[in-house]
């Protein structure tokens, strides 16, 4: 059985209590509010398809069987999401956030509707890469560009941050269409839209919360690569 992560103690700290009527009063404004966001989102997801893209070289990366061209990565189909992956060669625990957020991916066979696929990027060597990926019970499919620009020319390079591309690809040739790091990803995930929910939300000390909440310095309460493998790993 999985040992579970135990939870904090809960604060003294709570929401006020009202009558039903007025939880219902503020939670249909709060709604006006978050139909608003969804439609902003639909909006930048229209503009979003209206991008223009750039034509990318023949780059080659290497996967688990050897070399490979990066409009092969695509395995047949015609759009591509590549997660580029923080690392640091050589470490015994690579990014715990890196590490944490694409954990959650586990189930991506509903891309194959959409004639896409998403995979994971890194500057590691391949066979470091492959291990660091069984060692955390990683489940996504993983490519090196160490030998390769193709992570410098799309915003990950070498000793850099994470970042998301996505590419279009016609016939042998491949377009860039997109490109996000940093916060950007967070829409990405389901990790942090869920946890923004709670009453406590992500208890970050940067963020607007009222008097008397649990709050704690950033990245703090993040599951951690150890972690992650306790949880997810070979002897999960």
């Amino acid at each position: 059985m999985t040992e579970t992560l135990s939870a904090p103690t809960a604060p003294a700290a709570l929401p006020p209590v009202v009558d039903a009527e007025t939880w219902r009063r503020e939670l249909a404004e709060l709604r006006v509010r978050e139909k608003a966001a969804t439609r902003e989102l639909d909006a930048i997801a229209a503009q979003r398809r209206r991008l223009p893209m750039v034509e990318l070289a023949d780059y080659t990366l290497v996967g688990k069987d050897g070399p490979v061209r990066l409009v092969d990565v695509f395995d047949g189909r015609s759009q591509l999401i590549t997660y580029h992956h923080m690392w640091n060669p050589g470490a015994e625990w690579q990014c715990g956030g890196c590490t944490g957020y694409t954990s959650q991916f586990t189930r991506t066979e509903f891309l194959d509707p959409y004639d896409a696929r998403f995979v994971i990027v890194t500057q590691g060597a391949i066979d470091e890469a492959l291990a660091y990926r069984e060692k955390v019970g990683n489940r996504m499919e993983w490519y090196s560009t160490a030998d390769s620009p193709f992570g410098a020319d799309v915003g990950a390079p070498p000793g850099g941050g994470f970042a998301v591309n996505v590419f279009l690809r016609d016939g042998d040739t491949v377009y860039r269409t997109w490109h996000t790091d940093g916060r950007g990803t967070e829409q990405l995930s389901h990790t942090f839209p869920f946890i923004d929910l709670l009453p406590w939300g992500r208890q970050e000390e940067w963020q607007d919360s009222p008097e008397g909440w649990p709050q704690a310095p950033a990245y703090e309460l993040w599951v951690d690569s150890p972690e992650v493998a306790r949880l997810y790993g070979p002897s999960a």
